[in-house]
Order: structure tokens, then sequence, then C-alpha cells
């Protein structure tokens, strides 16, 4: 597998206390915009990563851990509360943040016929929202801006390992 131990190195650092809740300090009406756009961020994320693994289940050793990561920060923004992210995020296996109803259920994205393209447009993503999240920093409070920073960066290590770079 390409990326096998600089990657598992690199995901070490993924997985913080990844505690649903922690990233509910500074109550604000901003915080709660923040967390919100960032659980939609991570939704849009997994629904990214099924949709690549039902076009493609021959990178699924490659994609399985980098899933589950996101699906880990997919829980730690949806705040206090249960939440099932282990399922696809398309449908309505994840809740809005602070509404108690299931997400309205997304189109799958698009995925590229060709492997390499798929990983490409995976690891595109990941950089997208990895810049939008180190953006947000600015404006969050200091317990979710560490979460954030965290978040950013496993999101840039994503993008690293996709296109190949962990090989």
């Amino acid at each position: 597998m390409a990326g096998g131990a600089a990657g598992a190195a690199l995901l070490t650092g993924c997985s913080g206390d990844g505690a649903p809740g922690t990233a509910a300090a500074g109550g604000s009406a901003a915080a709660g915009r923040l967390r919100a756009r960032a659980h939609r961020e991570s939704a849009a994320l997994l629904a990214r990563y099924d949709a690549t693994l039902a076009a493609h289940p021959g990178l699924a050793e490659r994609l399985r851990p980098l899933r589950a990561e996101t699906a880990r920060h997919l829980a730690a923004f949806a705040g206090p509360g249960p939440s099932a992210t282990s399922g696809s995020a398309g449908g309505s296996a994840s809740a809005a943040p602070g509404s108690g109803r299931p997400a309205a259920p997304a189109a799958p994205p698009r995925v590229p016929e060709r492997p390499g393209e798929a990983l490409a447009a995976l690891a595109r993503a990941e950089r997208e929202t990895a810049d939008a999240r180190t953006t947000a920093l600015a404006g969050a409070p200091a317990e979710f801006a560490r979460l954030l920073a965290s978040v950013a960066a496993c999101g840039a290590a994503h993008a690293f390992l996709l296109t190949g770079g962990g090989s």
C-alpha cells in the first residue's frame, strides 16, 4: 500500500482526544455557525469518500483509514449529543448540528472514472476544506480554534497521502 508507514505516522496526528462536544466551547452564535459549517464540510468530505469507495472498491485499503478519520471529524463538529457517523454522510446518517434532526440528503458527489483522477479529486477536496478551516481560525474561540487547526492539519496530511506523497 502506498504511504504505509508514512501514512500511519501522519494519521497518528489526526487522532486527538476526539471527544464529541469538546468543540462546543465558546457558545456564541458565531462559534455555533463555525461549528455548523465545519460539520457540513466534514459531511461533504465523508460523502465524497463514500462515493469514491462505491465507484472504486479497489481503493478501499488506501481510503478506509482516511474515511474513518473524516467520520471522527464529523462527530467532533457535531457537538454534544448522539450522532451516527459511521454510515454514509449522503443520507440521514448525520444529524444537523444543534437541530436534533437529520441533515437533508444530498446528491452524491460525482466521482471520476479513473482511480487516479478520483484520488486527485479527493485530495483537492481535502486541501480546499483544510484551507477553509485555516481561514476560519481567525474568528474562532480558542478551544474551537484548536480543534479547527488540528483537523485542518489532518486534512492537509490526507491530501498529501492521497497524492502519493507518503509512498
